[in-house]
Order: C-alpha cells, then structure tokens, then sequence
C-alpha cells in the first residue's frame, strides 16, 4: 500500500467515525425507543451513499438506522439481523477508507455507561431512499 493511500484510510479512520457519532448523539442515549416513523420509499435501493449525502443518523431500534439528509429526505438502512445495544445506546461509530457507506460496511456500537467504549459489531444493509411522513 503506497504512503499516500494509507493516510487517506488512517484519515478516514480518525475523522469520519467521530463525526456520525456526534450525529447520533443528539439524542439522550437511554430514552424510550421511538417508533419507527413511516417513510414513503422515492427510489430503488442502493448498495452505497456518498458520505456527503449523510448529514444526520437517528437510530429508530436495534436494526434501524435513518441518514437524514436535507428536510424529510433520507435513507433507511435495515440491517439484516438484530444489533445488540444499538435501539438503547442510539450511538455508533464506522470506519471507511472509501468517500462513501455502504451496505457491506461494519458499524460499532458505542456504549455510553462508565465511559464510552465500544459494544457490538454490526453489519448494514442496503441504503433505501425516503422521504419521513409529517
């Protein structure tokens, strides 16, 4: 691997996990779950979202993830099995060496008890268009 391209994944690494962790953390970590919000589906699902499409993660539950975009627009990514501590936590961190997310890609659970460390390795699925109901 050439120097260059790993400080770019060291980069990736470093930056891009501290930044949706803040995301997911604007909520209190230990409220009662929501329900998932309906959403009508704009489009075909898609196997990887450039990163700058993803302004904003809200857990809904352990195997639900909506990337809020602009307004009401997003993704829905359901992941294929349940990840332990996700719905309680609300609060995950990834690591990419790409400019984008994709549905192959790992996220980690970060628990907030005692200091942050972190829980569950998770897989995702594929990232589906939406628009959230009112």
């Amino acid at each position: 691997m050439s120097p260059s391209r790993s400080s770019k994944i060291a980069l990736a690494v470093a930056t891009v996990p501290l930044a949706l962790f803040a995301s997911a953390m604007t909520s209190p970590p230990h409220r009662p779950l929501d329900t998932i919000p309906p959403a009508r589906v704009t489009g075909r699902a898609v196997d990887c979202v450039p990163l700058s499409q993803l302004r904003d993660s809200r857990v809904r539950d352990d195997r639900t993830i909506d990337f809020v975009n602009v307004g009401r627009t997003g993704w829905r990514v359901t992941l294929p099995q349940s990840c332990p501590g996700l719905g309680s936590e609300r609060a995950f961190s990834y690591a990419t060496s790409l400019s984008e997310l994709c549905s192959t890609d790992i996220i980690h659970v970060i628990h907030q008890g005692g200091g942050p460390y972190i829980g569950a390795s998770c897989g995702l699925g594929r990232f589906v268009p939406i628009e959230l109901a009112r």
